[in-house]
C-alpha cells in the first residue's frame, strides 16, 4: 500500500494542470462508480490526475490513484488492495488501464456492492465494453467517452489562446461574426494545418519530430496489447486485422465491396466485419453508415476512415489525399458530438437534419443547390458566406 501511495504522489506532483481537457467539466465526479474510456494517449490520465490535484490536493491521504498495469498487482490482488484501503479511512479510488488485470469487472463489481461508501472511478481502453465479463458494471457505471484533442483544444496548448466551445447551430447561424472574433487573436489556417498533421494526441508536444513514429507505435501497441486484454481473439487474427488496417489506411475513404476485401485479408465476410467493428472501437478508423440503418456487427459500412488526420500523416506520409484529409477531419470532429450517417446527396448527413459537402475553396453550390438545411465545409478560407463555412471552424464544436 505506501509503495502504491508513493507512485501515485509521483504522479500526482508531474500533473500538468494547464489544459484541462474539454470533458472534465460535464463529468459527474460524485457518482459512486464512473467509467471513462478513451483510444490510448487520448489523455485520460491526465485528466484523472488533474481532477485529483485540483479537487483533494498534492497529497490526500483518503484520496488512491493506481494504474492496474503496476507491477504491484502481478502479486496482489485489487479487491484486497480495497479491504486496506478501506481500513485506512479511504473512499476515493481512480484505476487506470483496468483493461490490463484480469477479471476486473468481477472486483469492482465485488467492491461496488461490498464498499457503500466508496467511490470508484475507473478508465479503459475506447475497446473496452463495461457490460461484458462476469461483472455487468451498465447499470451501475456512469461512462462517459473521451475523444482525442479538438482544434480548439489545439490552439489553447499551442498558443495559449482559450476559446469557448462553440455549438454546431451557433456555427450555422453565426460563422462569420465568430470567425472574425478568432480571426482577431490568430491566422487560423496555418495553426489548422499544423493541427491536421499533429495535434489529435496531447503527447505530440512532448516530442515534435518523434511524434509520427510515437503514433505508429501507440497505433502498434493498440493492436498488439490493447486488444488481446479486451477481446478473446487469436493472434492470427491480430496479424489479419494489422493488415486490413494498412490496406485501409491505402485505400480511405473509399466504399468497401466486403466480398474482395475479405478475399484479399483471408476471412469469411462475418469475421473482416468483426474486425472493422474492433477497428472502430479502437478509435482507429472510423465507419460511415446509411442513415436508414442501424449499425452492427453485421452492417456493412458505406464509406471508411481513419479515425483522424493525425493518423493519416503517420501511415500515408506525404502521398496523403486532399479530399481524405478534409474529410476525416470533419468526420472525426463532428462524430464527437453529434450523430453522422452517410447520405447520396452531400458527403454526410449530420444528426439527421443537416447535409454537409466538404471541399476545397473553388467547390461550387452547385451540388446543394436548393436543398434545405444543407452547407459547404470548406478548407482554405478564413471567413464564409451564406452556407459557406470555413472548415477549420468545425474544430470548435468541443
Amino acid at each position: 500500500m505506501e509503495e502504491l501511495f508513493d507512485w501515485f504522489y509521483r504522479q500526482l506532483k508531474k500533473a500538468d494542470m494547464y489544459l484541462v481537457r474539454y470533458l472534465s467539466p460535464f463529468i459527474n465526479w460524485d457518482s459512486r462508480l464512473l467509467s471513462i474510456t478513451g483510444a490510448r494517449g487520448s489523455g485520460k490520465t491526465s485528466l484523472i490526475l488533474q481532477h485529483i490535484k485540483s479537487t483533494y490536493g498534492n497529497t490526500p491521504r483518503n484520496v488512491l490513484y493506481t494504474s492496474l498495469d503496476h507491477l504491484w498487482f502481478s502479486t496482489n490482488r485489487l479487491y484486497d488492495l480495497v479491504v486496506e484501503f478501506d481500513k485506512m479511512g479511504g473512499r476515493v479510488l481512480f484505476l487506470d488501464e483496468v483493461h490490463k488485470y484480469p477479471n476486473w469487472s468481477q472486483e469492482i463489481k465485488n467492491i461496488y456492492d461490498g464498499f457503500p461508501e466508496m467511490k470508484v472511478v475507473f478508465t479503459g481502453s475506447s475497446m473496452l465494453e463495461i457490460y461484458r465479463g462476469y461483472g455487468d458494471l451498465s447499470r451501475r457505471a456512469v461512462h462517459y467517452l473521451l475523444a482525442g484533442m479538438s482544434f480548439r483544444e489545439y490552439l489553447k496548448m499551442e498558443h495559449k489562446l482559450d476559446f469557448q466551445k462553440i455549438s454546431l447551430e451557433n456555427i450555422l447561424s453565426n460563422h462569420v461574426e465568430i470567425s472574425s472574433a478568432i480571426i482577431e487573436k490568430i491566422k487560423p489556417l496555418p495553426a489548422f494545418n499544423n493541427y491536421l498533421k499533429m495535434g489529435y494526441y496531447p503527447y505530440y508536444k512532448e516530442d515534435k519530430n518523434a511524434y509520427h513514429l510515437k503514433l505508429a507505435n501507440t497505433i502498434n501497441l493498440i493492436l498488439e496489447s490493447d486488444l488481446p486484454a479486451v477481446e478473446n481473439i487469436e493472434s492470427y487474427s491480430i496479424a489479419n486485422i494489422k493488415k486490413l488496417l494498412w490496406i485501409i489506411s491505402t485505400l480511405v475513404p473509399f466504399t468497401p465491396n466486403i466480398s474482395e476485401l475479405s478475399a484479399q485479408i483471408g476471412v469469411s465476410r462475418n469475421s473482416l466485419l468483426n474486425f472493422l467493428n474492433i477497428l472502430e472501437r479502437a478509435d482507429l478508423i472510423n465507419l460511415l453508415t446509411s442513415d436508414s440503418k442501424r449499425m452492427n456487427l453485421l452492417t456493412k459500412p458505406e464509406k471508411i476512415y481513419l479515425n483522424n488526420t493525425n493518423q493519416i500523416f503517420t501511415l500515408g506520409g506525404d502521398k496523403s489525399n486532399v479530399g481524405n484529409i478534409r474529410e476525416t477531419f470533419f468526420f472525426n470532429q463532428l462524430k464527437a458530438v453529434a450523430k453522422v450517417n452517410y447520405t447520396k446527396i452531400t458527403d454526410f448527413l449530420v444528426e439527421d437534419k443537416y447535409l454537409f459537402e466538404v471541399g476545397g475553396k473553388n467547390k461550387s453550390y452547385q451540388q446543394i443547390a436548393d436543398i434545405e438545411n444543407s452547407y459547404l465545409a470548406i478548407d482554405n478560407i478564413e471567413y464564409g458566406f451564406g452556407n459557406k463555412i470555413p472548415l477549420w471552424l468545425f474544430g470548435f464544436l468541443y
